[in-house]
């Protein structure tokens, strides 16, 4: 008998250092465990624009805030055998004045673009890129069945209605 695989675990840690209103952390921790193919330990940040422009300048050297920024660490545990050993750990910080303007400029719900955002970063994290035409499509793929699974629509259609 073949074992079954085991459901991938969740380190979350949600750090609100931004004015503007937040999902709860359960809908946050919901939409994380959606995207989870790995065992993960992340911190999702919330940020003003200050603080996502000079970590876009910093990390990027683009001097602007932009909506997203994923920060993988590699595997935790570092090489050790604990029950952590093989978790991927990182920090994805959204910048909430950014993705509350792209959503007003997408004619989209302001929660539809920040759970399609933490997906994103998620993915990132989890090794998926979008520099390459091919696999930008297998990741917006994933997005869009994950978001279709927790009941968003397809953040790339043309025709999106939130």
């Amino acid at each position: 008998m073949k074992p079954s695989p085991q459901t991938p675990t969740l380190t979350l840690c949600v750090q609100q250092a931004s004015r503007h209103p937040l999902p709860v952390r359960a809908t946050l921790r919901r939409w994380a465990l959606a995207a989870l193919e790995n065992n993960v330990e992340v911190t999702l940040r919330f940020v003003d624009a200050r603080e996502g422009r000079l970590l876009n300048r910093d990390y990027r050297g683009k001097d602007y805030a932009t909506n997203v920024l994923t920060f993988p660490y590699g595997r935790s545990g570092f090489g050790g055998t604990g029950k952590n050993a093989d978790n991927i750990a990182g920090d994805i910080v959204l910048c909430m004045p950014v993705l509350l303007r792209e959503a007003r400029a997408q004619r989209k719900p302001w929660r539809a673009h920040c759970v399609h955002l933490v997906v994103h970063g998620l993915l990132h994290l989890q090794g998926y890129d979008h520099e390459k035409d091919r696999d930008a499509q297998k990741m917006e793929a994933r997005e869009t069945a994950i978001l279709a699974h927790l009941g968003y629509p397809d953040p790339y259609s043309d025709t999106f209605r939130g």
